[in-house]
């Protein structure tokens, strides 16, 4: 094939992104630290599917308009920093088709030229060994070695060749992978994408296997996290209020989301006092909605046939306008617009108890997410859009949760809306920056001083790992907890008691004045005074601030200041 239309790139754009789907737990397994938020191929899958989202009911015959449409797609659905950077290549690959209905092999290396360029651009300190090397060194190769009679296919071919020979060498670039004996998982994730678009080229399209999605013994999807998956069966979505208790059952959240888990998979609850936002993707969706009303009332439903819309996909035909699109209802219809306020405050989160935190110390929305949920850029850009001010400080409260939240910033259209990101890393270093927020200062000022906030916090936690490992010389065994220090294994024990003392040792210095501790939900009442004893005793002569939290994964959370 020597040239590509539109909707020939379309099906490239979607086979990528199956094929991702299908290997992202491979992907997932590359990530260094053996820890349970190794996510990448996650955030690169859900990523990809927002794009296809956006372009698997267009019809458009220019490349341009696909490419335009597929990048916006993934900017809004971005989440971590390997999403982010994925939409990134994407956004810089359609704009090198702008203005042209179909491209030969040489128009196609040229646009994965503008992909590196901008995704270069979009990261402040780009590192080298990651998908940033391999998307450059193939996009590269293939044009210095693209001829103008070569195909599509031959073109594509040339790209992923040296895709996976930069894909071996990042090692030799990034020490801790060497170390650690595996190759970048973004890298591996973006050949998989490539992989998938050269099968559809030469008329294999891949399909997505529902086997990926269902492995109960992927930590990620057991723990119900949103999958977005394309799924056989029915895609069923409500709004619940809750209550009355004199006549419904009481709601009980965690119980509520495991039964429903074992009736579906593609699981979103979303609770916010008495209402509740449900996303599942069932055989039975019957059997949901009777399950769930014995806590509330329905306020709106939703349920769609999947396995209709996967054929129309499959065979290219048009689904219906009003198919699903979106990964939980839509809001209700909004009032009038109410004037803004001056300024708000939005935090990352997971777990009730660090909720009501932020809650208590002024963060007027929470963004659920963290270790293993990554936010999406739309998530942020709903939330600015809720907190409805002219002023808004994000705290990302996670490294990889930092890219989507400034992307979101640089997405916000009002022009009177002004969006600091406070790039916080860990939940304490977002309560530490938070605290400082003064009402009476101006916007830069407060931007400022959280800022400098960051650096008064040592931040640790300590949870398990999911494989056996070694990294600088700490031996770690799968299903130990394991302490850590600003991203450093100080710890490994099987007593997650234990792990806790060492880096407290680790981190507690002649300097240090308050112990800030929260807790998670694998932790028992015992196991708290035991550790509160022991803080008392031992650190006497420092304060100790602890709250429960009530987070997963997440045994405890660690802040020095």
């Amino acid at each position: 094939m020597k040239t590509i239309n539109g909707q020939a790139l379309k099906q490239m754009l979607i086979s990528g992104g199956n094929n991702l789907f299908n290997h992202y737990p491979e992907v997932d397994a590359l990530n260094v630290f053996p820890v349970p938020d190794g996510d990448t191929g996650m955030n690169m899958n859900l990523t990809m599917t927002s794009g296809a989202k956006e372009i698997q009911n267009r019809g458009d015959g220019d490349v341009y308009e696909i490419a335009k449409a597929f990048s916006r797609g993934l900017l809004m659905g971005a989440r971590g920093n390997s999403g982010v950077i994925t939409s990134q290549i994407f956004r810089g690959f359609s704009q090198g088709l702008e203005g042209k209905s179909e491209i030969n092999a040489v128009e196609f290396a040229d646009a994965w030229q503008k992909g590196v360029e901008v995704a270069y651009k979009a990261v402040i300190r780009p590192v080298e060994g990651t998908i940033l090397t391999v998307v450059r060194e193939s996009s590269q190769y293939l044009h210095d070695n693209v001829k103008p009679n070569h195909t599509i296919d031959k073109a594509i071919d040339l790209l992923i060749k040296e895709a996976h020979e930069s894909l071996k060498r990042t090692p030799e670039l990034l020490p801790i992978l060497k170390e650690v004996g595996v190759v970048d998982s973004g890298g591996a994730g973006l050949i998989y994408i490539f992989e998938g678009m050269r099968e559809a080229i030469n008329g294999n399209f891949v399909e997505r296997n529902q086997a990926t999605a269902t492995d109960a013994d992927n930590p990620i999807i057991a723990a119900g996290a949103s999958m977005e998956e394309e799924e056989f069966g029915y895609c069923t979505e409500f709004i619940m209020s809750l209550g009355p208790d004199s006549v419904k059952k009481p709601f009980n959240e965690k119980r509520f989301t495991n039964i429903l888990n074992s009736h579906g998979n593609s699981l979103v609850v979303v609770r916010d006092e008495d209402i509740v936002k449900v996303h599942v993707h069932t055989l039975t969706p019957g059997n949901i909605l009777n399950y769930a009303q014995q806590f509330g009332e329905f306020l709106k439903l939703k349920i769609e046939n999947m396995t209709e819309q996967h054929h129309q996909l499959a065979t290219g035909a048009m689904a219906p306008e009003d198919a699903h699109t979106d990964l939980i209802p839509e809001p209700e219809k909004e009032e009038a617009p109410k004037e803004k306020t001056d300024y708000a405050m939005i935090a990352v989160s997971s777990g009730t108890g660090i909720e009501q935190f932020f809650r208590d110390i002024g963060v007027t929305e929470i963004v659920k997410g963290g270790q293993t949920m990554n936010p999406s850029s739309q998530d942020f850009l709903a939330a600015i859009k809720h907190a409805n001010a002219k002023n808004v400080y994000i705290f990302p409260n996670n490294s990889n949760i930092l890219m989507a939240a400034s992307q979101a910033a640089e997405m916000v259209e009002d022009k009177d809306v002004n969006v600091f990101v406070i790039p916080s890393k860990t939940i304490l270093q977002g309560i530490s920056a938070s605290i400082m927020f003064n009402c009476e200062a101006d916007p830069e000022e407060n931007f400022e001083e959280m800022k400098s906030a960051l650096s008064n916090v040592k931040s640790g936690e300590v949870t398990f790992a999911i494989r056996d490992s070694e990294i600088n010389g700490v031996k770690v065994k799968k299903d130990d907890y394991i302490g850590i220090m600003e991203k450093e294994i100080i710890s490994d024990s099987k007593n997650k008691i234990e792990v806790l003392k060492a880096l407290l040792n680790k981190m507690i210095d002649e300097d240090s004045s308050l112990i800030t501790l929260i807790v998670g939900e694998d932790v028992n009442e015992k196991e708290v005074e035991e550790v509160r004893s022991y803080i008392e005793s031992t650190y006497s002569d420092l304060d100790l601030d602890l709250h429960m939290g009530n987070q997963p994964v997440y045994s405890f959370l660690i802040g020095v200041e």
